[in-house]
C-alpha cells in the first residue's frame, strides 16, 4: 500500500506470535500495520509458524533468542522472567519509525536517539497490574506461587521503567488510556482498533442459541457463562481455544457447545445466525462483540471496560452490572424481550471500521513523525 510515508525506514513490534487461542484484537492491529507499511519488518520474542496461518510466512520476521530456548514455542509463559532482555537485545539501528503494538513487553525495547517509537498500547500489561491477583489465583501452579510475587515486583519495576523509552503513546480505548496514565504516567491518544465490518451483513434471521467468540482464559470469564447458562438451560455455543478450556467444559452442560477455533466463515455464519453475543468480561476493547453488532445482533456485556465504549445500553445491546449468574441470566431476558433494529445495531458497528482506523492512525503517525525530526 502507497503511504505519506515514502523514503521512511518503518519497523513494527509485536509480542509474540503464537496466537494459541486464535487470532486475537491485537493480531487484527498488527495485520492492518502491516498493510499500511508492506516493507516493514516484524519485530517479535517468539514465533510460531505452526499456530499462525500460512500467510505470515511470507513476512519479513524476527525474532528474539527466546526462540532458541527449549520448549519456548509451546510454553513461552516460562521464560516470561527474560522477556524485559530478549526485548532489549532487538535492535533498531537505521528505523526512522519503529510502531510496538504491546501488551506484554515489547514497548520496552531500546530504540536510537534519533528514531521515533510509537507504542499502539492495547493494554498495560494485565498479569502484572490490574488483573494480577486473578493470575495468581487462576493462573499460577501451587509450587509457582511463593515465586510469582518476587518475579511480578520486577516486572512491574521495568514495565514502569520501560515505558519511559515510548516516545507517544496510542491507547485502543479510553478504558486503556486511564490505565496506561494510572500505571505508566503518560498521557495517550485514543485510537479505537480496525473491525473489518464489510465482511459482515446484517441480518434479521436468528437461530435458538447465544454465541461467544475469543480466546478461552481467565479473565474473559466463560466460566459465568457457563454457569449462567446452566442454570438458564439456554443453549450457548463457544467458539475459540485456549488453556481454560478443558476446565470447563467438564462443568458445561450438554446445552452448551465448545466448537474450538474454527475459521473466519465458520465464525461469521455463526455471528449471523445467534440471537445474541455473550460477553461476560471486562475487556480493554472488545473486536469481537463490535463484529457481532455489526451483524446486526445485540451484545449481552459486563458493564465495565471498553464495551462501555462501544455498545449502546438498550439499542445495541444490554448491560448488567453485577458479576454474576443471576444477572446475566436477567439480561439475557431483557434482550429477549427487546424490540432489537437489526439495521441500527450494523450502522452503529459501522463507526468502528478499518477506514477510519487507517485514516486515525496515519493523521497520527504522520503529524508525530513532522514535529519530532525536520529530515521528514
Amino acid at each position: 500500500m502507497k503511504t505519506k510515508f515514502e523514503g521512511v525506514r518503518v519497523a513494527i513490534a509485536h509480542d509474540q506470535l503464537s496466537l494459541m487461542g486464535g487470532i486475537a484484537g491485537s493480531e487484527k492491529v498488527l495485520l492492518v500495520l502491516k498493510k499500511i507499511f508492506s516493507d516493514a519488518p516484524v519485530y517479535t520474542t517468539l514465533y510460531n509458524s505452526e499456530k499462525i496461518p500460512g500467510f505470515f510466512e511470507r513476512w519479513d520476521i524476527r525474532s528474539s533468542f527466546i526462540q532458541k530456548l527449549p520448549g519456548a514455542k509451546t510454553h513461552y509463559q516460562m521464560y516470561l522472567p527474560l522477556m524485559p532482555t530478549a526485548v532489549e537485545q532487538l535492535n533498531f539501528d537505521g528505523y526512522d519509525l519503529v510502531i510496538s503494538s504491546h501488551h506484554s513487553v515489547i514497548k520496552g525495547i531500546i530504540t536510537p536517539p534519533e528514531t521515533l517509537h510509537i507504542c499502539y498500547c492495547h493494554s498495560p500489561m494485565r498479569y502484572a497490574w490490574d488483573l494480577y491477583h486473578l493470575y495468581l489465583k487462576n493462573d499460577v501452579k501451587q509450587w509457582q506461587k511463593p515465586l510469582v510475587p518476587w518475579l511480578m515486583n520486577y516486572l512491574r519495576t521495568w514495565d514502569r521503567v520501560s515505558a519511559d523509552r515510548v516516545d507517544e503513546f496510542i491507547a485502543n480505548s479510553y478504558h486503556v488510556a486511564r490505565r496506561i496514565k494510572k500505571y505508566y504516567r503518560r498521557e495517550a491518544k485514543v485510537i479505537y482498533p480496525p473491525v473489518e465490518i464489510e465482511r459482515f451483513t446484517p441480518t434479521n434471521d436468528s437461530e435458538d442459541f447465544y454465541l461467544m467468540v475469543g480466546r478461552i482464559v481467565a479473565y474473559k470469564r466463560h466460566d459465568l457463562a457457563i454457569e449462567a447458562f446452566n442454570k438458564s438451560g439456554r443453549n450457548l455455543v463457544i467458539i475459540g481455544d485456549g488453556p481454560e478450556r478443558l476446565r470447563l467444559e467438564l462443568k458445561a452442560k450438554p446445552n452448551i457447545k465448545f466448537l474450538g477455533r474454527q475459521p473466519d466463515s465458520v465464525v461469521v455464519d455463526y455471528l449471523q445466525r445467534c440471537k445474541g453475543f455473550i460477553f461476560p468480561g471486562e475487556e480493554d476493547f472488545g473486536i469481537a462483540p463490535v463484529e457481532a453488532m455489526a451483524c446486526g445482533k445485540p451484545v449481552i456485556a459486563y458493564a465495565k471496560g471498553g464495551a462501555l465504549e462501544t455498545i449502546i445500553e438498550r439499542v445495541t445491546g444490554i448491560f448488567f452490572t453485577d458479576a454474576t449468574a443471576d444477572a446475566l441470566n436477567y439480561a439475557v431476558l431483557l434482550s429477549e424481550k427487546a424490540a432489537w433494529s437489526n439495521e441500527k445495531i450494523a450502522l452503529h458497528a459501522s463507526l468502528f471500521s478499518s477506514e477510519r482506523f487507517n485514516k486515525e492512525i496515519m493523521n497520527f503517525l504522520e503529524s508525530q513523525i513532522k514535529s519530532y525530526n525536520n529530515k521528514f
